[in-house]
């Protein structure tokens, strides 16, 4: 029996990233039944200047980017993402093209590299290429699916359900969101392989490292409250006079079920970010393409959903870019 390094590169500190690679490792698993695999995985992330993974990471005998930005290096043999903004540049784009062209006559299981924008999740996406083209069961992971897809795409009955956290699987959603680094993914996707979603969100383990984060989220809620202003149907919340390295989703929109953007934009260690969102609740139809916005000031995203990053130092410029993309929102892009 040959063993077989297997180098995943996904979206870290994301649910829809963690998910993406349990799927992911369950095809190769289906894929290569005789043969022993290695799997080491890394958890990809934006910020200043980092426009995908490093190359240098790419050194398996199969080598796989997940829910995240597409890399044209050769070494890179498998690709899933559903995000609008995949390709930082044209030539990314004719480099993915150019590899759908290259399998367009050979069999469907040619093809190793998947792009579609349309997905409302990557680990959907995985799941159904997986089960459509490859033969992959989707069965034992129907559950898993079913919940990244609802967390990535904002698809909860109500803004309160993804505030309030009460599900174990929202926890540890929680914990993944601060905690999901390299040796996290390389102990949580073995756990997600074996073991039933919830089953693994009650571990003593997990309700452990949750337990702080519950604090620190309720006093997110209490910071956006205190910090939030209206412009019209847009929401800006300004917190970069202290530092957040992981800010709570949704939260805006449970305080102001009425608005229909958002604008928050914070401060970390590292980078200060916007994080722009179309509330899914609101009573008015999204009239802007979110990601478009962000991809012109090096961000990205999807459309009802993106963010754009900036240099730990460039508050100054954070706050100003805020005040003009809230201004932007509140004109229809028709208009």
């Amino acid at each position: 029996m040959s063993t077989k390094a297997i180098i995943v590169a996904t979206h870290g500190h994301c649910f829809d990233g963690l998910c993406s690679a349990v799927l992911f490792t369950r095809l190769m698993k289906h894929l290569h039944p005789d043969d022993e695999l290695r799997f080491t995985y890394h958890s990809s992330g934006y910020g200043p200047g980092q426009n995908g993974v490093d190359p240098r990471l790419l050194v398996g005998a199969e080598n796989a980017i997940l829910d995240f930005r597409f890399s044209p290096h050769a070494a890179l043999t498998w690709y899933f993402d559903h995000h609008v903004s995949a390709f930082p540049s044209a030539g990314d784009r004719v480099a993915y093209e150019a590899h759908v062209e290259s399998v367009k006559d050979l069999a469907p299981r040619a093809r190793r590299m998947f792009h579609d924008g349309a997905y409302t999740s990557c680990t959907k996406l995985i799941a159904d290429i997986g089960g459509s083209i490859f033969g992959l069961d989707p069965s034992p992971t129907k559950h898993l699916v079913s919940w990244a897809d609802m967390i990535d795409s904002a698809a909860f009955p109500d803004a309160e359900m993804a505030v309030s956290r009460h599900d174990p699987v929202l926890q540890l959603m929680t914990v993944v969101e601060n905690k999901g680094n390299d040796p996290f993914l390389q102990a949580m996707v073995p756990r997600l392989l074996e073991q039933p979603l919830e089953d693994v969100a009650r571990a003593a383990d997990v309700t452990a490292a949750y337990e702080p984060l519950r604090a620190a989220h309720e006093s997110f809620i209490t910071m956006v409250r205190e910090h939030a202003q209206t412009f019209e149907s847009v929401v800006l919340v300004d917190l970069t006079d202290r530092i957040i390295d992981v800010a709570g989703k949704f939260v805006t929109y449970a305080l102001y079920p009425e608005s229909q953007y958002s604008v928050l934009v914070t401060r970390g260690k590292t980078k200060c970010k916007l994080s722009i969102g179309y509330n899914p609740w609101s009573p008015v139809a999204r009239d802007h393409n979110i990601a478009a916005i962000c991809e012109r000031h090096g961000g990205g995203g999807h459309p009802v959903v993106g963010a754009i990053s900036l240099a730990a130092d460039q508050v100054d410029r954070a706050r100003a870019l805020a005040r003009e993309i809230v201004a932007e929102l509140q004109t229809p892009e028709s208009a």
